[in-house]
């Protein structure tokens, strides 16, 4: 049957809700209530039983549009108890009391037939914004099983020319285009035509079968996850069911997804065609036939969607589609069919084959210098002076070449939405003297305007762009001369009936241009790049290497190659603002830093039993830091863990007690004492469970949601030293006195909480009072992180007994260090050595004398300060747009945004930070999840970053939050 657009339109049935109450009643025996839901051509019912049982099944009432045939109508019901014989997740037909599934009853004097089925359960797609790539899986995964178990569904009924079927797309599209705006009607028509034509090309060797036609985002529903995405289990809205090309069920699915994703992300539905070719196993003629029907499916929304409006101008459920239509299309046709199938078939079938075998283009060593995120010649930020560093590489060697394929990090762009297009599609030549050049193989030479062109039938098409003297015209034989090349330039190689190709694509487009293209690299006597990234691979390999209870950031992690100030770049070369990373306190790839340490592992690198002025140098350098002349020894180990462990050491050997006081929920680190002391079970599940008996837990002094809050109290601070001190008395009363409280003067694991005032104050006094020592742990904030104040302690404003610092002093280097008293520093002496093999090696001071001095050279502390304000007005004005956010945390560089679902009750936003964190990396934003809760964004970039980053941050924040409120 084919499709006429001029037949009877499509009106719904006339049916109103008092309707379907009573049709529900007599046709079906149940009473209840009922809500309608869209269509654009039946009508749908929610009937709910009138039992107020929360289990109660619900149904779905459906009046068929009159227009089509029961011959259809039973057959979408035979399908859909094969299906749930299969066990997919469909609505299942319901018999009434007389044993019928398809009844009819009697509306407005007329007859209109009538189903009830099984209502599933769950919650649309269609809210959700950007889809994951899991989440798009699963989504052609559903095509995928459907397809496979109906195709063994007789057809009977189901060739039934709906203006869905996409073999009668074309006149689908030409029958309502005159109900498209007409600026717009050419583009549709001219995209539908082209598509068209290809599909007919292909079309007797497209396998038809009974299909769904209409598994999208509308019709699958599931279950949101833990960050509250909806997972697709079940399809529903079988009334488009009928005879298809099989591919068109899958192409369908992509056009949903297209809309979801965005301008220029068309290959984000790569991971839904995978997953249905696992199940279906797409043919050939499938996958070149696959695009041009995505365009199609566009084109016949579009026009489709503008007749119904026409046709029914009340019918908002039609009109509300049209923009997200209109996107898909848009998305769709952008993208040239065959560079589609290009990339389809690399996603299924894997690279493409070899070039066919050729001569030389010229015989010339010459050699490759690296442009990708890996290039050491591009260190200390020479990346960023884009051709002019190409040109100043290229001047090191007297023939230089540049690798096919490669992503240069010379042409990549700064953190944001945006990919950059950095990979070549090309070799290219930098010759310090002419060279002849000759016929690789033979066909037909022309010159264009940048070069010149030689093509084959079997070859395909040789470009050379740049100064070529001297070329030929016309035919030429293999290994005849093609002109004489000068300078710089270029040599691209497509292959047969290819398009021709760009000098450069972003790397979603780089495997579809990689099966359209040979690796001109023979063609010149060089070898293939072997260092091209493979990132799943790569993601394979740490999870076979890793153990896995080694924390990894994001379900699918970008390949970081590169670092530079407070930006990490990946091994495509695009660019990330990295918001979380402490440990880089001078930002990443810092050349003074590097140069520093480079010359001393070449000179010496020993352990500090020697004797080397490095060593001095920079504890001297650090007692000058001090916050108080008493803090006079500084000790020198490799981490912040073993600060913490040494502070602990030190307290214990002291005070000769061993009890200590910890705050709930803190973060010390992974050691024996360390992780002993650590009380937070986002890090730790088990931390109460495996708490040593003398570890005693005071409650964590959060004026925002602890036991005593801002909002009850004008001096929380004073009622937390009080519970403290009560705790401290109960341990005196016990005969087990305090030997050493312990507190980050920001409560960074609640996401840089400041403390209340006055409260360590008051508990250092009362700790003392009792013969205890107070220990800060600043291995987050200590040096300069805070911006205003150079130590956690400074800004309340006390001096401990002993300081743990580590992060900020090695910039990734194994560097930490413990102040302390000289009294206490001797109390350790009575017991023996103290050793730490890399703290204050030779290297390690270096690094961290290079660290000061770049500190203080660019006035980072400073720089931390103002950014930082910066940064707490821009999350101030978000918080007045975005009632998520419900308290920011913290000063400077050291910040936490917590996300609530209400500001009232503070009900933590967990599943929603998570989803924050995710959607931020595809804005090319580092940022993850910290607190008990895990409910804050922690804010800890390197003090680099700049005012400007700082606003990128702040927008694509918003941006997020934005899709977050849209999805709700």
């Amino acid at each position: 049957m084919s499709f006429d657009p001029h037949a009877e339109a499509l009106v719904r049935p006339a049916i109103t809700p008092d309707d379907a109450v009573r049709v529900a009643h007599e046709c079906f025996g149940i009473s209840g209530s009922v809500k309608e839901l869209g269509s654009n051509q039946d009508r749908n019912f929610l009937l709910t039983p009138a039992r107020r049982d929360h289990n109660v099944q619900r149904y779905l009432l459906k009046f068929d549009n009159a227009v089509y045939p029961t011959a259809e109508i039973e057959a979408q019901n035979a399908a859909l108890l094969k299906l749930k014989d299969a066990g997919l997740a469909v609505p299942s037909p319901v018999a009434s009391p007389q044993g019928k599934t398809l009844e009819t009853a009697n509306v407005g004097g007329k007859d209109a037939r009538v189903r009830l089925l099984t209502f599933v359960e769950g919650e649309s797609m269609a809210k959700d914004g950007v889809l994951a790539a899991s989440v798009i899986a699963q989504l052609g995964a559903l095509a995928g099983k459907v397809v496979a178990v109906l195709a063994s569904l007789p057809a009977d009924g189901l060739d039934r020319g709906l203006q869905w079927d996409l073999r009668a797309a074309l006149p689908v599209i030409e029958g309502y285009i005159d109900d498209v705006e007409a600026s717009q009607r050419s583009r549709v028509l001219a995209a539908s035509k082209t598509a068209w034509d290809a599909v007919q090309a292909l079309a007797p060797k497209l396998p038809v079968q009974p299909i769904h036609g209409d598994i999208t985002d509308d019709n699958v529903i599931g279950k949101r996850d833990t960050m509250g995405r909806v997972r697709p289990t079940a399809v529903i809205d079988w009334g488009d069911l009928s005879t298809g090309w099989r591919v068109a069920e899958i192409a369908v699915t992509v056009s949903a997804v297209l809309h979801h994703q965005g301008a220029g992300r068309a290959f984000d539905a790569l991971p839904a065609i995978a997953a249905f070719d696992a199940a279906a196993q797409m043919s050939e003629e499938e996958i070149d036939a696959l695009w041009p029907l995505v365009i199609l499916r566009g084109a016949v929304l579009v026009v489709s969607g503008a007749h119904q409006v026409a046709l029914e101008p009340e019918n908002e459920y039609a009109r509300e589609r049209m923009a997200a239509e209109w996107k898909l299309f848009e998305i769709a046709s952008a993208l040239d069919s065959r560079v589609a199938a290009a990339g389809i078939r690399a996603a299924l079938r894997g690279a493409a084959g070899p070039a066919p075998e050729a001569g030389l283009l010229l015989d010339r060593s010459s050699t490759a210098v690296r442009l990708d995120t890996a290039a050491p010649l591009l260190a200390g930020g020479l990346w960023l002076r884009g051709e002019e560093a190409e040109a100043a590489l290229a001047e090191k060697v007297s023939t230089a070449r540049f690798a096919y394929g490669e992503h240069r990090l010379t042409r990549t762009i700064g953190p944001g939405h945006e990919r950059p297009v950095n990979a070549a599609l090309f070799t290219q030549l930098t010759l310090s003297e002419p060279v002849e050049l000759t016929a690789p193989f033979g066909g037909e030479v022309a010159t264009t305007a940048d070069g010149v062109t030689l093509t084959s039938e079997e070859h395909g098409t040789l470009r050379l762009f740049g100064d070529i003297d001297s070329a030929p015209s016309g035919a030429v034989a293999k290994g005849k001369p093609l002109g004489r090349a000068t300078g710089r330039f270029k040599i691209q190689w497509s292959r047969p009936g290819a398009p021709a190709p760009p000098l450069f694509t972003d790397a979603d487009s780089l495997p579809a241009w990689q099966g359209l293209t040979y690796d001109p690299c023979a063609l010149v006597n060089a070898p293939p790049a072997d260092w091209l990234p493979d990132v799943v691979a790569e993601r394979a390999r740490r999870d076979a290497a890793v153990a896995g209870a080694a924390e990894r950031y994001y379900e699918l992690p970008p390949d970081m190659e590169r670092g530079w100030r407070e930006l990490l770049i990946d091994t495509t070369g695009r660019c990330y603002l990295d918001m979380v990373n402490n440990v880089a306190g001078i930002g990443h790839g810092h050349p003074t830093m590097a140069a520093a340490i480079n010359q001393q592992l070449l000179t010496l690198n020993t352990n500090n039993r020697f004797l080397y002025a490095s060593l001095a140098d920079y504890v001297e350098r650090l007692r000058a830091l001090a916050p108080d002349p008493s803090l006079s020894v500084v000790m020198l180990v490799n981490s912040g863990s073993e600060a913490v462990d040494l502070a602990m050491k030190l307290a214990r050997a002291h005070t000769g007690r061993p009890d200590v006081v910890a705050l709930r929920e803190a973060y010390h680190g992974w050691t024996g004492f360390s992780d002993a002391v650590s009380t937070s079970a986002y890090d730790n599940p088990y931390a109460a469970a495996s708490r040593p008996a003398w570890v005693h837990v005071a409650d964590a002094p959060n004026t925002y949601r602890g036991a005593h809050r801002d909002t009850d109290s004008r001096d929380p601070g004073s009622k937390y030293v009080r519970d403290t001190v009560k705790l401290l008395d109960e341990l005196e009363a016990q005969g087990t006195p305090v030997g050493a409280f312990i507190a980050e003067p920001v409560f960074g694991n609640g996401g840089g909480v400041l403390l209340p005032e006055g409260y360590l104050d008051g508990v250092y006094t009362a700790v003392r009072a009792r013969g205890g020592l107070c220990i800060s742990d600043e291995v987050q904030v200590g040096l300069g992180r805070l911006g205003h104040f150079t130590w956690g302690v400074d800004q309340q404003r006390v001096v401990p007994d002993i300081i743990a610092v580590a992060k900020a002093l090695g910039n990734g280097y194994p560097l930490g260090a413990v102040y302390t008293t000289q009294a206490i520093a001797d109390s350790l002496v009575r017991e023996g050595m103290f050793f730490s093999s890399a703290g204050g090696a030779t290297a390690s001071a270096v690094a961290g004398l290079a660290v000061l001095d770049v500190m203080r050279d660019e006035g980072l502390q400073a720089n931390a300060a103002a950014v930082g304000d910066l940064l707490a007005e821009g999350f101030k004005d978000l918080a007045k747009r975005h009632k998520i956010i419900g308290k920011v945390h913290g000063l400077g560089l050291y910040q936490g945004v917590e996300l609530v679902r209400d500001r009232a009750t503070k009900q933590p936003a967990p599943d929603e930070t998570d989803w924050v964190c995710e959607r931020l990396l595809d804005y090319g934003v580092i940022m993850q999840a910290t607190s008990e809760r895990r409910n804050v964004l922690k804010i800890k970039p390197p003090l680099t970053l700049t005012p400007a980053h700082a606003r990128v941050f702040l927008d694509a924040l918003d941006a997020v939050l934005t899709e977050l409120e849209a999805r709700a």
